[in-house]
């Protein structure tokens, strides 16, 4: 078994029962539903502006875009605007198709050794699809929720919520993005189990945020479907939190504190895991460039005089020993010293 991802189940297993004995034999409410959830968006706000000012400070002297495309060069030649952007307006679209629908993930190949030895690529769109399925249903349901924390409701968050449970099966009506964000975050985890090459390069960073977003999606199935949670209760905690006059509601169960306490943790751990991918696209220089680099000489701002050591005082140092050993020399012992 694969001891990376088992060690981050365990730790998603030791953070449920910490959350759930905390509560229900501890009576740490006050812990788990207000001082855990405040740090947590302060560790995630602190930790995200950090990243990106640090991000935003790194030099970036030279034009260094991926691009697949055309570069745009002589006037009789088609360019790729998008692809391979010579312009702003290029960078935008092309950040844009990016950002809302993963264009470089859904040129996603597969390559193949097949007998012969032949080479062969296929068009490979599952893992585009489970990237589009989990971000977009994580950002519905993340929307959603926003419901919690104003009063009153903004239309466009009751429009989001009944679009997201057309479905009107059954009391309560089933919404959708739980379901899908579950399933998607299921598939990312057997690809990375399941594929070799992908297990191979998998550590334990990339299994626990999955896991913990498991444990997310199935306590809010929970209480929604199945133990059924004081609706009220809630409300009267998150306002509480967002006003800053906290109160700890005694109708609400161990199972939402869990919820709850799974969220602060993904919160807090954004930041300083892969996931702040989210801060980054913004600010790599290999997407937010237009490759000018036919058109603009580009010289390095930060150039400041190094000692350098050429090869011809390499070799003035230790051209005997050079030809002692063998190795060839432009110039013999003679011309070095009449040289000198």
């Amino acid at each position: 078994m694969n001891v990376n991802y088992i060690s981050s189940l365990i730790m998603v297993i030791l953070l449920f029962l910490i959350a759930y004995i905390g509560v229900e034999a501890g009576g740490l409410q006050v812990l788990f539903g207000i001082i855990i959830p405040y740090a947590a968006l302060l560790t995630f706000i602190i930790g995200f502006i950090y990243k990106v000012v640090n991000w935003a400070r790194s030099p970036v002297p030279f034009r260094i875009p991926s691009t697949c495309g055309q570069q745009k060069s002589l006037p009789w030649i088609k360019s790729a605007a998008f692809d391979n952007p010579s312009t702003g307006g290029g960078v935008l679209v092309r950040m844009a198709m990016e950002i809302l629908f993963f264009r470089s993930l859904f040129r996603n190949t597969k390559c193949r050794l097949n007998e012969g030895p032949m080479l062969s690529y296929e068009w490979e769109k599952w893992l585009w699809l489970g990237a589009i399925v989990f971000h977009y249903s994580f950002l519905t349901v993340l929307i959603r929720h926003f419901r919690f924390f104003l009063e009153p409701v903004p239309v466009c968050f009751q429009w989001l919520e009944q679009l997201d449970g057309f479905l009107q099966v059954g009391v309560p009506g089933i919404l959708l993005s739980g379901f899908a964000l579950l399933a998607a975050v299921v598939y990312l985890f057997l690809r990375r189990v399941f594929i070799p090459q992908v297990r191979y390069i998998s550590l334990a960073s990339d299994y626990f945020p999955l896991f913990l977003l498991m444990g997310v999606a199935i306590s809010g199935i929970l209480m929604r479907y199945i133990t059924k949670v004081d609706i009220v209760g809630v409300k009267e905690l998150t306002m509480g939190l967002v006003t800053f006059h906290p109160t700890i509601p005694k109708t609400v169960g161990g199972i939402f504190y869990v919820h709850l306490f799974f969220i602060s943790i993904f919160f807090a751990y954004f930041p300083f895991s892969k996931l702040m991918h989210l801060g980054g696209i913004f600010m790599s220089p290999t997407r937010n460039l237009a490759n000018t680099n036919r058109e603009i000489h580009h010289t390095n701002p930060w150039n400041y005089p190094v000692k350098v050591h050429t090869y011809d005082e390499y070799e003035d140092e230790f051209r005997e020993k050079m030809i002692d050993v063998g190795l060839p020399v432009e110039k013999g012992i003679e011309a070095g010293t009449a040289q000198e």
